[in-house]
C-alpha cells in the first residue's frame, strides 16, 4: 500500500491536469475559479510546455455563470470524473464524498482557525492524503490578500441594501426612487446594475426625496476593499461627503417649520466615512486619540460611535474588520437607547456579516432570497418582515456571487498567474513562498505553519457552562489575550507549551489569524490552574515571552493582556493579614510608597497590594518588600476592580 501511495503521488501531483469543481454548497454559488477565457489561455496558449497545464477537466454544471459549452470551446473536457487531475480547484469546499485521495485541492476551506464546523473537512483531507491550499492565505509581496472578493461584496451589499431601503421607507409611509431598484443578482452584469443605480440617482436629482426622511446620511465604516466597493456604488447617486464633526450641523438643518417639512424635498444623499478616531476616544480625557496606541492598548479607549455618528445616521454600512479586544461599534444597549431618543437610523448593511461582532444585535446571517431581518429594539425581538418598529439589517455572507461573471473574471485573472505552479509542482518546495505558506496540509499532513490546529481543536470540546468560566475542573482561571505573529513564527505553540508544562489547561475563546505576513494575529485563551501559584507561574512565563526582545523590530514580538482572575487574583494568605492598601500601577513612585507603608511603625501588619496590567511589572515593584503582594489587574474590568477594592482598607 505504501508503494502504491508513493507512486500515485508521483504520477498525479504536478501532472499538469487541472479539475474545476461544480459548486454544490450553496444554490446561489455560480462563480468559477477560472473562466473559459482563462482556460483557453492555459490550455491553448502553448500547452504544458509554456503554462505548466496540459489538460483542464470541468465538472458539468447547469447553474455556473459560464456554460459547459463555453468551456468546451476553450479546449476543456467536460466530465464528472476528475480522477485524472492532480490539481482540483473550486470556490467553496466540495462535498466530503467528492474528495479524491492523493490530489491537491485549492478552495476557501475556512479551516485554518480550527473552525469547528469545518473540521470534518480537514479530517477528510488528512485521511485521503490530500494537499490543501487555501486561497484566503495567499498574500502578495506587500502582504495583502491576492484572492479576495471584497469590492464585489461591497458593491452587491450596497445595491441590495438600497433595494431593501426602498421597501422599508414604503412601510414607513414614504415613496422613494429606491423602490424601483432590484437586488444585484437581478441584473445580467455589474454594468447593468450600476446603470440602474444611476437611473434612480437621476430621479433623486430631478424629483428629490421626501423631507420627512431627510437628510439621508450613510455612515461607512472601514477603508478597505469592501468599503471602497460600497462607496463606489454610493457615488453613483447625487451625494456629498461630510466629515464626522459636521454631522450635528447637517442634522440641525432638518429643523424646519411644519409647513415646509411637508413640502420641501432634498435632492441628494450624504455620506460619512467613519475612521477609528470617530469610533472611540481615550478614557483619560486629558489624552488625544492616537491610532497606534489604540491598536496596541484598546482597553484604554471607550466607544463613542453611538454618540458621535449613529445619532445622525439613516443607514450604517459596516465594512470594518473587528476583533473582540476592541470596543464594539454598536452594542444592543446603545442601539436601544438611540432608537428611544428618536435616532433616524432605518437600517444597517452589515457587509462583514460578523455574527455577534462589531454590531452586537446581528445574531445570524441572511440569504440572498431573504436578505433582511428586522430587529425591534423596544422588544428585543427579531422578525423576517419589513413592517413594524425597529431597524432592518442585511447580513448576507455570500454577496460576491451576485456578480458571478465579473467576480469570476477578477478571481481567475489572479489565480491563473500561479495555478500553473500548483499544477506542475511535484513537491511543496518547488512552489514559491506565498503558495507554500497557503498550504495547510501536504499529502495528508499538516504543514509546520498549521500544526497548532489540533491543539486548538482539543480546546473546542463542548464543556458544561459554569458561572465563572468554561474550565470547570480548574479552581482558578483567567482570560489571556495574545496579539502578534502567533502562527507564522510559531509563538502560539510556545505559549501553549508553557500552559501545559506548568500543569494548566486552556480553552480557546477567540482566534483571528492575520491575513498577511505583516498582519498580527489575535487569540483569547481561557487559562486554568488548580492553584494561584501555578496560575501565577503561567502568567509570568507568558509575560516573559511578551517582554523578550521588545523594541527589536526583527524579533518575533508578542503582546499580552491578562484579564480577570476568578476567585481573586491575589494569594489566599492575604486573608490572614491586617489592613490592606491597594496601589494601582507599578511606576517608579509605587515602590517607595509600598516600602513606606509596609514599614510604618504605628500600624501593625499593613499589607500592600500593587496591581498592574502586567503581572511582571507588579512583581518587580514588590520584590523584596515584606508584606507586599503583586496582583494582575485590568482597571477597565470593573468587576475585578470592585472585587479587589472591596478587600482593602485604602486605595
Amino acid at each position: 500500500m505504501g508503494s502504491e501511495t508513493t507512486e500515485r503521488n508521483d504520477t498525479l501531483l504536478g501532472n499538469g491536469v487541472i479539475g474545476i469543481l461544480a459548486e454544490t454548497v450553496n444554490m446561489w454559488e455560480r462563480r468559477a475559479p477560472l473562466t473559459p477565457s482563462h482556460c483557453a489561455r492555459l490550455v491553448l496558449g502553448g500547452g504544458k510546455r509554456e503554462s505548466g497545464v496540459n489538460r483542464i477537466i470541468v465538472q458539468p454544471s447547469t447553474k455556473r455563470i459560464h456554460h459547459d459549452a463555453q468551456y468546451e470551446d476553450a479546449g476543456c473536457e467536460i466530465s464528472e470524473d476528475l480522477s485524472e487531475c492532480g490539481l482540483i480547484v473550486g470556490i467553496k469546499q466540495p462535498k466530503l464524498e467528492m474528495i479524491l485521495p492523493d490530489r491537491a485541492y485549492a478552495f476557501f476551506s475556512h479551516t485554518h482557525k480550527a473552525q469547528k464546523e469545518n473540521m470534518p473537512l480537514l479530517d477528510k483531507i488528512m485521511e485521503e492524503r490530500v494537499s490543501l491550499f487555501d486561497y484566503e492565505l495567499i498574500v502578495d509581496d506587500d502582504g495583502k490578500r491576492m484572492l479576495a472578493f471584497g469590492k464585489f461584496a461591497g458593491r452587491a451589499g450596497l445595491i441590495d441594501f438600497l433595494h431593501g431601503l426602498g421597501q422599508r421607507y414604503l412601510s414607513l409611509g414614504y415613496s422613494t426612487p429606491f423602490l424601483s431598484l432590484g437586488q444585484s443578482h437581478m441584473y445580467p452584469s455589474l454594468a447593468a446594475a450600476k446603470a440602474a443605480v444611476i437611473a434612480i440617482g437621476e430621479e433623486i436629482a430631478t424629483y428629490g426625496l421626501p423631507s420627512g426622511i431627510c437628510p439621508i446620511v450613510f455612515a461607512f465604516t472601514g477603508s478597505g476593499n469592501v468599503s471602497q466597493g460600497a462607496q463606489e456604488i454610493f457615488k453613483l447617486l447625487p451625494h456629498t461627503f461630510v466629515d464626522a464633526e459636521k454631522l450635528p450641523e447637517l442634522s440641525a438643518g432638518k429643523s424646519l417649520p411644519p409647513h415646509h417639512q411637508s413640502t420641501r424635498r432634498a435632492f441628494q444623499l450624504y455620506g460619512c466615512v467613519v475612521t477609528s478616531k470617530d469610533m472611540v476616544a481615550p478614557k483619560d480625557p486629558s489624552r488625544c486619540f492616537d491610532k497606534a496606541d489604540y491598536y496596541a492598548h484598546p482597553e484604554h479607549y471607550r466607544p463613542v460611535f453611538h454618540e458621535r455618528i449613529a445619532p445622525y445616521a439613516s443607514a450604517i454600512v459596516n465594512c470594518m474588520y473587528w476583533e473582540r479586544r476592541f470596543p464594539r461599534l454598536l452594542s444592543i444597549d446603545q442601539l436601544q437607547q438611540l432608537m428611544k431618543n428618536g435616532c433616524p437610523l432605518v437600517g444597517i448593511s452589515d457587509i462583514t456579516c460578523d455574527i455577534g461582532g462589531s454590531i452586537e444585535f446581528v445574531n445570524k446571517s441572511t440569504s440572498i432570497e431573504r436578505p433582511f431581518f428586522r430587529y425591534d429594539t423596544s422588544t428585543n425581538l427579531y422578525h423576517d418582515d419589513m413592517e413594524g418598529d425597529g431597524v432592518i439589517c442585511l447580513a448576507v455572507d455570500i454577496l460576491p456571487t451576485e456578480f458571478s461573471r465579473e467576480a469570476s473574471q477578477h478571481f481567475g485573472d489572479i489565480l491563473s498567474r500561479f495555478v500553473t505552479s500548483l499544477a506542475s509542482a511535484k513537491g511543496l518546495l518547488e512552489l514559491p513562498s506565498h503558495l507554500r505558506r497557503a498550504c495547510i496540509a501536504y499529502t495528508g499532513k499538516l504543514t509546520p505553519l498549521y500544526e497548532y490546529i489540533p491543539r486548538m481543536r482539543k480546546t473546542m470540546i463542548e464543556l458544561p457552562p459554569t458561572p465563572a468560566n468554561s474550565l470547570p475542573d480548574k479552581k482558578y482561571t483567567t482570560l489571556v489575550s495574545l496579539c502578534g505573529h502567533l502562527f507564522d513564527k510559531f509563538l502560539i505553540n510556545e505559549a501553549l507549551d508553557i500552559i501545559e508544562t506548568a500543569g494548566g489547561s486552556f480553552h480557546l475563546v477567540k482566534c483571528d489569524v492575520g491575513q498577511s505576513i505583516d498582519d498580527m494575529s489575535y487569540s483569547e485563551l481561557e487559562v486554568g490552574a488548580d492553584d494561584t501559584t501555578t496560575l501565577d507561574k503561567i502568567i509570568d512565563s507568558l509575560t516573559s515571552i511578551a517582554n523578550a526582545h521588545r523594541g527589536d523590530p526583527n524579533a518575533a514580538e508578542i503582546s499580552l493582556k491578562i484579564g480577570r482572575v476568578s476567585e481573586c487574583g491575589i494569594d489566599d494568605s492575604m486573608d490572614k493579614v491586617g489592613p490592606k492598601v491597594l496601589i494601582l500601577g507599578a511606576g517608579r513612585v509605587c515602590r517607595p510608597a509600598a516600602e513606606f507603608l509596609t514599614s510604618y511603625q504605628n500600624i501593625d501588619q499593613v499589607h500592600v497590594v500593587v496591581a498592574s496590567l502586567y503581572q511582571k511589572d507588579a512583581e518587580e515593584t514588590v520584590d523584596g518588600i515584606k508584606n507586599a503582594t503583586a496582583a494582575q489587574l485590568d482597571v477597565s474590568d470593573t468587576e475585578s476592580l470592585s472585587n479587589l477594592v472591596s478587600q482593602v482598607l485604602m486605595l
